[in-house]
């Protein structure tokens, strides 16, 4: 497999790093060509904006990012920047996503890398989303470190189920495009480890990346569990990420 390794940590010596170090070796020994993009290493500029159209924009009075977007990227006119990350992603078989959780989500480098690169045209269009979005066929997985226990994140923890948490990564930016979803990898609270239970972490990440075929998929419904107001069909029951029945 092509591997695509999006990082962001600003510490080389972080446990983070070390994560990325142990993916980065063990596909590499498995024979999968492995590229990591280190965004506080490449100084990734992370804000959406005109200047991701350095030859202009359509319409100058008002901008429009999605159409700008569309435009852009079927003139091949999207920023260097972008359209080197864009190259990354297309040949991808598997994108790993590695970084602390900070405020309940990603980073903001790596939340300015997915506005900037998945941009439209190259990452969705009308009509291509889940089930038919243009990244269909590629395999995707959250890796990850928090500042609390796996407690905090239990489904009646204090800081809510790591799914719920996690909802907009999965849902709303790897499977809108059409990724399969691979269950994340998370360890909880690396601070308070001791070093054997770092190290432990770390060779059970090694063993979830040998046996990466085995490990179960999230599950989204599929569109033919909606209707066309793109609503759960009565009768069927929400069984994925922070949907529900009502």
């Amino acid at each position: 497999m092509n591997v695509l390794i999006v990082y962001a940590h600003p510490e080389p010596k972080s446990y983070n790093a070390a994560m990325k170090d142990v993916a980065v070796r063990t596909l590499s020994e498995l024979g999968h060509d492995v590229t990591v993009s280190d965004l506080y290493a490449m100084n990734f500029f992370p804000v959406l904006g005109v200047g991701d159209f350095p030859d202009g924009v359509q319409d100058p009075s008002c901008l429009n990012i999605p159409r700008e977007q569309t435009h852009a990227y079927n003139q091949g006119t999207l920023s260097e920047d972008i359209r080197a990350e864009q190259e990354k992603l297309r040949k991808a078989d598997l994108v790993i996503f590695q970084f602390p959780v900070w405020w309940f989500g990603m980073p903001a480098i790596m939340k300015g890398w997915a506005d900037r690169v998945f941009a439209r045209g190259f990452a969705y269009i009308a009509g291509r989303k889940y089930d038919t979005g243009l990244f269909r066929g590629k395999t995707a997985m959250v890796v990850a470190t928090t500042g609390t226990s796996a407690d905090t994140y239990a489904p009646d923890g204090i800081d809510g189920d790591i799914l719920s948490v996690l909802w907009p990564v999965h849902n709303g930016l790897l499977r809108y495009t059409g990724f399969d979803v691979v269950s994340p990898f998370i360890a909880y609270m690396p601070a308070r480890m001791t070093p054997d239970m770092r190290a432990a972490r770390l060779e059970e990440y090694r063993q979830r990346l040998l046996n990466l075929d085995k490990t179960p998929r999230l599950f989204f419904h599929s569109a033919g569990d909606y209707g066309l107001n793109e609503r759960l069909l009565p009768g069927v029951l929400a069984r994925s990420g922070i949907q529900r029945n009502v």
